[in-house]
């Protein structure tokens, strides 16, 4: 059966993607009011990806998906390799908010969130990090405070990816302060378009805002989109971010493969990379990204839902941030002065795109949570380890 409905699908998508949209690596969409697709061929893809609810296919078909089994699923991701076609959507929204409101969401969020999500409308940014609350995020100040049929939101949020351009911000505030740091904590949604929110990007080292500061002065949250129990917000939290660190770990750089920049800079002769040392670099750096990759496939698999959204994600967030952050330093070592261009007619658009990814990735091994803070949640919930 999946056999058969991977041919399927992969005859569908050979009939309905673009040539201009195959083997690019690029998602067609992030979704949002704020960020619209403006070629035609991408639209006419997004829109045939989600009439078929392949914009979010593991969903249930109420909220825009196409209800696919796991092996269904993963059948899907492979026909879509087969032919080159294009994630359509990709962002917050379906990676953590998404799942986690079908998990935690009531039946009336659910249906008034996740269809917005599934047809690209609503575009997702996530408030967690606060200036004074990073790893320790239990100790978070963001304030909401009981208007009657709304909470007022007091506070700020810091490292928060994309919200320049998200419609709305899925978000923990404390709504009481005399309780225990871990309690006391509340899971809310609101939206970003408001009097009382001011977003500000924040510019890094690799000339890109991906990241922004949200100040939010009496925001309003309507209490219909307080997720869970009031105060009981933690729960779902950890359940979020084991969802971003599974998205996360699934993550590879769009950049061009290790030994393609081994190729054309470390030297090659006789079939194979000049350097003996370089070459034992690339082998060991391909051996470990296959082994990695197999893992997660096989952890997936092992898995009812087909799913690694367990305290394992943080092994595998763990491996995949460091993996990222050698493969990023071997190829700027093997681009030599080539690798150290910030613009200029001297560098290619590839070099120039190489060394954005390494700088970058600088903040791989603390996005989505520390490496320190991974190894420690592997010490307790996965080898169970005393404190």
């Amino acid at each position: 059966m999946v056999g058969s409905f991977r041919k399927e699908a992969a005859a569908w998508l050979d009939d309905i993607c673009p040539a201009s949209l195959r083997g690019t690596g690029d998602a067609v969409s992030g979704g949002g009011r704020k960020i619209a697709i403006d070629d035609p061929d991408k639209n006419r893809y997004f829109e045939a990806m989600y009439e078929r609810g392949w914009t979010v296919p593991n969903w249930p078909t109420e909220y825009g998906g196409a209800g696919l089994s796991a092996g269904e699923h993963q059948a899907l991701r492979q026909a879509m390799n087969d032919v080159g076609a294009p994630v359509p959507l990709v962002g917050m929204g379906t990676m953590m908010i998404g799942p986690t409101l079908l998990e935690h969401g009531s039946a009336e969020q659910k249906a008034r969130h996740l269809p917005k999500i599934a047809n690209g409308e609503i575009r997702w940014c996530q408030g967690y990090s606060e200036p004074g609350a990073g790893s320790d995020l239990a100790s978070l100040k963001t304030r909401a405070e009981d208007a009657g049929d709304h909470f007022l939101i007091n506070g700020s949020k810091i490292w928060t990816s994309g919200a320049q351009f998200a419609d709305w911000i899925f978000c923990l505030v404390r709504t009481d302060f005399n309780a225990p740091k871990h309690e006391g904590i509340s899971f809310v949604l609101f939206s970003m378009d408001q009097p009382g929110v001011t977003v500000r990007p924040i510019r890094l080292i690799n000339g890109v805002s991906p990241f922004c500061e949200c100040f939010f002065d009496d925001a309003q949250a309507s209490k219909e989109d307080l997720i869970g129990k009031l105060n009981r917000g933690w729960t779902i939290a950890k359940r979020l971010l084991q969802h971003e660190r599974s998205s996360i770990s699934g993550a590879a750089p769009q950049t061009r493969p290790v030994s393609d920049v081994a190729r054309k800079y470390a030297g090659w002769a006789e079939g194979r990379i000049a350097d003996p040392a370089i070459r034992s670099q690339v082998i060991e750096h391909d051996l470990d990204e296959h082994a990695y990759t197999l893992t997660q496939k096989r952890a997936r698999q092992e898995n009812a839902d087909g799913a690694t959204q367990t305290y394992a994600t943080s092994i595998f967030k763990l491996y995949r941030s460091e993996l990222t952050k050698r493969r990023t330093e071997l190829v700027v070592s093997m681009m030599g002065t080539q690798g150290v261009g910030s613009g200029g007619e001297t560098f290619s658009a590839d070099e120039l795109s190489e060394t954005q990814v390494w700088l970058g990735r600088k903040a791989g091994t603390i996005a989505g949570g520390s490496s320190e803070v991974q190894r420690n949640i592997i010490a307790k919930r996965v080898l169970g380890l005393p404190d």
